[in-house]
């Protein structure tokens, strides 16, 4: 008899452009999340997504890109993506990324950024800030799901740990196993 565990499913999001500091941090996110033994989701483009990446890929983790286009000619992965899920769908392949995701990272970013971070708070999935936008409900409630981290390190435990509070249970064991 065995059971089977799916792995957690830890998205990065934030700037299609990014270099410096910004680049440091997600990379090192990315090389945390592979730490962790999650599979490292992203939109598979450049900026934060390919340096989370390529931290992911340094430290042999698998990276998944939840691509716009069609195709690879239509939009080429970055080279740390394993497995590419081509939506066609545009910027709507952000509701694809995020209901994969068990918790989500964001690091900087812009308006694609925070529509993510609205999509997966909408969704119920945790989501923590890293640099990164930080929405306030206008009725002034605290939101139980967005936690703030002071470095990678930090938003990846931090991500670990809500995501194991919402991770699905484990498969049945099977009957003849």
């Amino acid at each position: 008899m065995r059971s089977m565990f799916r792995s957690l499913q830890i998205a990065v999001v934030g700037a299609g452009e990014c270099e410096g500091s910004l680049e440091l941090l997600a990379r090192e996110v990315g090389r945390a999340v592979a730490g962790t033994g999650a599979t490292l989701l992203t939109g598979g483009r450049g900026g934060v997504m390919a340096a989370a990446g390529a931290g992911a890929a340094e430290a042999g983790g698998l990276v998944v890109g939840i691509l716009p286009g069609r195709d690879a000619r239509d939009t080429p992965p970055d080279d740390a993506v394993r497995a590419a899920v081509f939506t066609g769908m545009g910027q709507g392949r952000n509701q694809i990324l995020i209901l994969s995701a068990d918790a989500v990272v964001a690091v900087g970013g812009g308006w694609g950024t925070l529509s993510e971070i609205a999509l997966a708070l909408k969704q119920g999935r945790p989501v923590v800030s890293l640099e990164s936008w930080e929405p306030r409900r206008p009725d002034g409630r605290p939101e139980p799901l967005l936690f703030r981290a002071k470095d990678p390190q930090e938003a990846v435990n931090r991500a670990v740990e809500a995501a194991r509070g919402r991770a699905p249970a484990p498969a049945a064991p099977e009957e003849n196993a």
